[in-house]
């Protein structure tokens, strides 16, 4: 029996080691993905595109993950070895970079950004996959919450180095050096997922029989209750506040705001408020994570988690400037937990050990969701005002919180 406790926790140790460098593969990945949205609309003639195609070029990518999320979870739980499927997937992404450096027209860089779409279904999908199956049960969430920070940091990362790197050596040398973190990133993926991580899902696989589809019809009440709280957030923070903080910044500070004797355009102060955003959900989700996992209570906090973000959003409605500062680190807060309390839950909600599928369904439902916000925001925004999209997607994110807790006491 000791010996059988020693070696368990070898074990754990061992893949709690495998933890960074797995976030870390991840996170650089998202160099030449986020350097695109800080640069493309600035440099499209040295993309070979006009201007009215940035947009098509900055969503394809998000559009066909809603065919790919579902199949790639599907495959990782199929798979005799699913480590492979994650390496493949660094390997497509760091190409999909080198493509965008390379890319002169709409055609190619079209294309690198379909390979880009189907490359973070399988990073994104099949690395929690991954980290579910490596996680002790009882600390699920807080390891849940530590891959969130990756990605937290890998979009900052991205985002502000990317325009860094192009102010630095240009467009396309940027992007050749995104190419290179990446594919620097895929080879700490190579340590961290040695053999000794790859054994338990290839007996588990090989003692099950093949599945004859995503199994889309039998999935839970508790699980759809899941994915709709996780693309909801999504389609707020994502998508709405994304796509819409700017103009609210405007409307309360005009072209320009005073800071004693600086004067800061609208535009820096937008750009200081959503990486303000992405660094208090790098905090948020794995606090959450480890609350949880301490508490017992995901459930409940999945609920009280959207009920913050109701309030979040809320607060953008009003025209003060200090309540659009309360409302940026409420709403930041709430979307990192629930971020992470989704992705916990699902593991939890696993049958078979069976995460991949469950996945699949959520970051789908995510994809959806953030393609939809601006969508959604900018044909409401002409006939009912700002104000009533944020009050909108407050009472959304109130009603899917009092599903999500009459469905956590049933689950």
């Amino acid at each position: 029996m000791a010996e059988q406790i020693e070696r368990v926790a070898v074990t754990e140790v061992s893949a709690a080691r495998a933890l960074w460098p797995l976030g870390l593969s991840m996170a650089l990945s998202l160099m030449g993905d986020a350097t695109l949205y800080t640069v493309l609309p600035l440099h499209p003639a040295e993309a070979g595109i006009a201007l009215g195609s940035v947009g098509i070029i900055l969503s394809v990518n998000r559009v066909i993950r809603l065919a790919t999320n579902g199949p790639a979870g599907w495959l990782y739980d199929r798979v005799a070895d699913r480590r492979l499927l994650f390496l493949g997937s660094l390997w497509i992404g760091a190409l999909s970079t080198a493509i965008y450096a390379l890319a002169s027209g709409l055609p190619v860089l079209f294309f690198a950004r379909l390979l880009w779409g189907l490359a973070w279904s399988g990073i994104w999908v099949g690395g929690n996959a991954i980290v579910l199956e490596m996680a002790p049960e009882a600390q699920r969430g807080r390891w849940v919450g530590i891959y969130q920070v990756w990605f937290f940091f890998g979009s900052t990362l991205g985002l502000f180095g990317g325009g860094v790197l192009t102010d630095a050596v240009g467009y396309r040398e940027g992007l050749w050096i995104g190419a290179g973190i990446s594919a620097i990133g895929a080879l700490a993926a190579v340590a961290a997922l040695s053999d000794r991580h790859g054994g338990s899902h290839r007996a588990r696989v090989a003692a099950q029989p093949l599945a004859r589809g995503l199994g889309w019809r039998a999935v839970s009440p508790a699980m759809w209750a899941i994915a709709t709280a996780y693309g909801t957030n999504r389609l707020v923070a994502a998508g709405v506040i994304s796509a819409t903080l700017g103009l609210v910044i405007q409307a309360n500070v005009g072209s320009e705001f005073q800071l004693g004797a600086w004067q800061i355009g609208v535009a820096s102060v937008t750009g200081g408020l959503l990486a303000s955003r992405t660094l208090i959900s790098l905090v948020g989700a794995p606090f959450a994570g480890m609350w949880s996992d301490a508490a017992g209570r995901r459930w409940e906090l999945l609920a009280l988690s959207l009920g913050l973000g109701a309030l979040g959003i809320g607060l953008l409605a009003a025209p003060n400037v200090g309540a659009v500062i309360v409302a940026t680190v409420v709403g930041a807060a709430a979307a990192g937990s629930i971020q992470s309390l989704a992705t916990a839950l699902a593991g939890d909600l696993a049958r078979e050990k069976q995460h991949g599928s469950n996945l699949g369904i959520l970051y789908t439902a995510g994809d959806l969701g953030s393609a939809i916000g601006p969508l959604a925001a900018y044909a409401i925004m002409p006939l009912a005002g700002l104000p009533i999209v944020y009050i909108a997607c407050a009472a959304l994110m109130v009603i899917v919180g009092i599903w999500t807790a009459i469905i956590g006491r049933a689950a």
